[in-house]
């Protein structure tokens, strides 16, 4: 049987040289005192959780990180943030290439008010479009290896939502790259393969999402009936502590319990291969496949009001198929945009989808729903 410290102490990857707690840090949802976040933050590098995951983009996050790392904080921790002009633009003029990705460096490092950063992550390659921008000659590659050449970055990453057979291919060409960002949970083991590919190819593997954004700390009756269990959040941290091909995962604090808990659920036994082939199996009947639902397989775009029609199911199927209405809450007010552009409410009800849809869903009706539940 393994220790406790042998459990929770992993090599962050082959690549980088570094070693992690199998829980880290995210950063996107800090409390909005500057106090309080800077407590938080040193609760957790304390606790041993010295990877952080943080953004330009996550408002002011990279501003308190920056304030926690003062009086030799710094020197405790794998920092890392990310930035890509596909997913934010910070100033109209941003693009990909080296350049502005250079740009994007320094102003984070002035942000956080440090030296260097451990990580750089191009953010959000979630296409082989994205992929052949970020590589290519004059591209954010360069700019951060220039960073690199400067001793402003240490090394290189980048997240994904891509297709699988995608991240495969980069997988294989990116020799650059040490540390990948996966979603990967109980009910979403897409890339579950995929983190086993990098962890081979001695990338470190990270996993956001491993309570599946909040859903599995939402008191659903249908995810209990489904599982049998009270504790899905231990179920969930114990699932991913039983693949050693997953390094770390973050944990996104914004109090104290988030830290505790956690760590809680990781001196505790992985679940038994058992115990994580029945929780998979339960998690196929949940899916959106095991339930006849959207499968996001795009079909039904695009549409003439430019709806995220796929978003928006996705909100109806956490809503009135899982009955979880926080996460839907939640991942409704992402779809929909700053700019309200995906609203349920600007459906025309044209009907132009709906014969495009492979399942024959009553898109129509789903926009309906969810205009009136979150409006």
């Amino acid at each position: 049987m393994a220790s406790d410290e042998q459990r929770e102490w992993v090599d962050f990857g082959q690549r980088s040289g570094l070693r992690c707690h199998r829980v880290s840090i995210g950063a996107m949802r800090l409390p909005q005192d500057d106090d309080a976040a800077v407590a938080l933050m040193r609760q957790a590098i304390d606790a041993g959780m010295i990877y952080i995951d943080t953004c330009r983009c996550y408002g002011d996050s990279e501003l308190k990180v920056g304030k926690s790392l003062k009086n030799g904080y710094r020197e405790k921790v794998i920092l890392s943030t990310k930035w890509s002009p596909w997913i934010k633009r910070i100033e109209e003029s941003d693009d990909t290439s080296a350049e502005c990705t250079y740009r994007r460096i320094v102003e984070s490092i002035e942000r956080l008010q440090v030296d260097y950063l451990d990580f750089y992550q191009v953010w959000s390659i979630n296409s082989g479009e994205n992929f052949r921008h970020a590589t290519e000659k004059g591209g954010m590659l360069d700019g951060i290896r220039r960073a690199v050449d400067e001793g402003l970055v240490r090394h290189i990453g980048f997240t994904t939502h891509a297709a699988p057979d995608d991240v495969s291919r980069f997988i294989e060409e990116a020799d650059w790259c040490e540390a990948i960002l996966f979603t990967y949970n109980i009910l979403n083991q897409r890339y579950k393969e995929m983190v086993a590919k990098a962890h081979e190819h001695g990338i470190a593997t990270i996993v956001m999402n491993p309570v599946a954004g909040g859903i599995l700390a939402e008191d659903s009756p249908v995810i209990k009936e489904a599982t049998g269990l009270d504790d899905l959040v231990e179920y969930a941290h114990r699932y991913l502590a039983a693949d050693t091909n997953v390094d770390t995962i973050l944990c996104g604090i914004s109090k104290p319990s988030d830290i505790t808990s956690t760590l809680m659920n990781y001196t505790k036994s992985p679940l038994t291969p058992a115990e994580c082939d029945r929780m998979e199996q339960v998690a196929r009947k949940l899916s959106k496949e095991g339930m006849g639902f959207c499968t996001t397989c795009g079909y039904c775009k695009p549409c003439p009001q430019s709806l995220n029609i796929p978003g928006i199911m996705h909100v109806a199927y956490l809503d009135r198929l899982l009955r979880c209405p926080e996460a839907a809450r939640n991942h409704y007010s992402w779809v929909r945009g700053e700019d309200g552009m995906s609203d349920a409410g600007r459906c025309k009800e044209c009907g132009d989808c709906e014969p495009r849809c492979p399942q024959h869903l009553p898109i129509i009706d789903e926009m309906r729903y969810v205009a009136k539940k979150f409006k």
